[in-house]
């Protein structure tokens, strides 16, 4: 008796190290994809505030600051948009994200009702066969 305790308890450890490690590899997956969308975000962001900085150092009458003025504003409506934009990939890969995570936990459910579920039938089919 205590040696099939043992099985089923080493048996679900495994089961639960297994998930642990699914859930981890998932989450990080799920990390590098944020931090691959945020860092592709910045780096265009750097490249176009260093381009309008290189233009505004050039400025040397009013005229010039006037056409400065217009594309900052432009510029600030563009990444304000990109922000936006980079905010629902995001969140979408955030979604993605948790509804892997609910189906892995989903499974590990199952297959925990499973596991508990077997040795009792066992346990009901030996009853009756001893009647």
């Amino acid at each position: 008796m205590t040696q099939q305790l043992n099985t089923q308890v080493f048996a679900y450890a495994k089961q639960l190290s297994d998930n642990a490690f699914k859930a981890h590899a998932l989450a990080i997956k799920g990390l590098e994809q944020v931090a691959e969308l945020q860092l592709a975000a910045l780096e265009k962001q750097a490249q176009v505030t260093a381009d309008f900085i290189a233009q505004a150092v050039e400025v040397r009458d009013i005229d010039a600051l006037r056409g400065l003025w217009e594309k900052g504003a432009a510029l600030t409506r563009e990444q304000a948009e990109s922000a936006v934009s980079v905010t629902k990939e995001v969140v979408a890969v955030a979604q993605k994200t948790a509804e892997s995570l609910n189906a892995l936990v989903q499974e590990q459910q199952k297959a925990a009702n499973e596991a508990v579920a077997a040795p009792v039938a066992a346990i009901k089919k030996a009853a009756a066969a001893a009647k």
